[in-house]
């Protein structure tokens, strides 16, 4: 039988990244060093802008992933430091371009690089940023790492320009946006896990088993993100709440209310969607109508399920450490929302 996922505070407390840092610490610092490393430049601005993301209380969620499922499967070489500093790599790269995207003013409770340094900087040095990651790829010389960690570049960026087209639409259907949150935030997710069993040498199944982890990990992480952006305060989330509402990103959360709800609210939605609803008052609308009819609680179970199958995946590998820290890791993208 697989492990579930806790109802919070049954087990005396809140589910956090503890257990998996302590278990990688060691490795976290090998991977850390890459990074400040490979940052470095003779083009000053390059490491004060990366810096400015890398060095800003990130939580450096996805490479510990790929260390913890190095550790779950008792690799013992080095060679997943330098892939987990690229995933880190990768990771800032795409969130210097979508801040840029986005034109947000907030990360993590600080200003953004685009608000500070402009946006052709922060386009560049995530530019920069992504060609370091490619860099490190090849120096593994493992040509299966480049492939699936290339290929989740490629995803990412699919996924940002399918979140972008289907932007201001209430139209989005719950399959599209599933897709777009498959691919720009749970393709790195799962590449990050499963290129610990190409390090490895494991095979196909095991390289499945992790995918499936991650990927599933990934999608609960972001409709987490989705349902918070409506329930939060800009402290919980460190980015400014009601940023999708204003950026007009049809969400989960959203597709769900428009689905429910009265023609009347429908053109609430579409104005707010479209820009033409977007104060605090309207904010407020919004958030009530979310709570009427559910789509908030409905969006936090849905990210439960995909929790649990993210847990489910985790079944054939054995209990120990490794296992409960990575089980814990679903257990604190869940409880976020709490």
């Amino acid at each position: 039988m697989s492990a579930t996922i806790h109802h919070l505070g049954g087990t005396g407390r809140a589910p956090s990244l503890d257990a998996m840092f302590q278990l990688v610490a060691a490795d976290l610092n090998h991977v850390n060093s890459v990074i400040l490393e490979r940052m470095q430049s003779e083009v000053a601005l390059i490491p004060e802008l990366a810096g400015h993301l890398i060095a800003g209380g990130g939580k450096r969620m996805r490479p510990m992933l790929t260390l913890a499922c190095a550790r779950l499967l008792d690799y013992g070489g080095t060679r997943h430091h330098k892939l987990a500093a690229a995933v880190e790599f990768i990771h800032t790269a795409t969130l210097l371009h979508d801040d840029v995207v986005d034109m947000s003013g907030l990360r993590r409770g600080r200003r953004t690089a685009n608000i500070i340094w402009g946006n052709p900087a922060s386009v560049l040095v995530g530019d920069f940023l992504f060609s370091r990651s490619f860099e490190l790829m090849v120096e593994d010389g493992s040509l299966k790492a480049l492939r699936v960690l290339s290929r989740a570049s490629a995803i990412i960026a699919e996924g940002e320009v399918n979140q972008l087209t289907a932007q201001r639409r209430i139209e989005t259907s719950e399959d599209q946006y599933l897709d777009i949150i498959t691919a720009k935030t749970a393709a790195l997710f799962a590449a990050a896990c499963q290129i610990a069993a190409v390090v490895a040498e494991r095979d196909e199944s095991v390289e499945q088993a992790l995918d499936a982890y991650g990927r599933n990990l990934g999608i609960a992480f972001q409709l987490i993100d989705d349902a918070i952006d409506y329930a939060s305060d800009a402290e919980t989330m460190g980015k400014g709440v009601g940023d999708d509402f204003r950026d007009g990103k049809v969400t989960l959360p959203v597709i769900l209310a428009v689905a429910r709800g009265s023609d009347e609210e429908r053109g609430f939605w579409r104005d707010a969607m479209e820009g033409r609803r977007s104060s605090d008052d309207d904010l407020a609308h919004a958030t009530r109508l979310l709570r009427a009819h559910n789509a908030i609680d409905d969006t936090i179970e849905r990210a439960r399920h995909y929790g649990q199958r993210a847990i489910d995946a985790l079944g054939p590998f054995p209990a120990g450490k490794a296992k409960s820290a990575l089980v814990e890791a679903v257990e604190f993208a869940i409880s976020r929302a709490y």
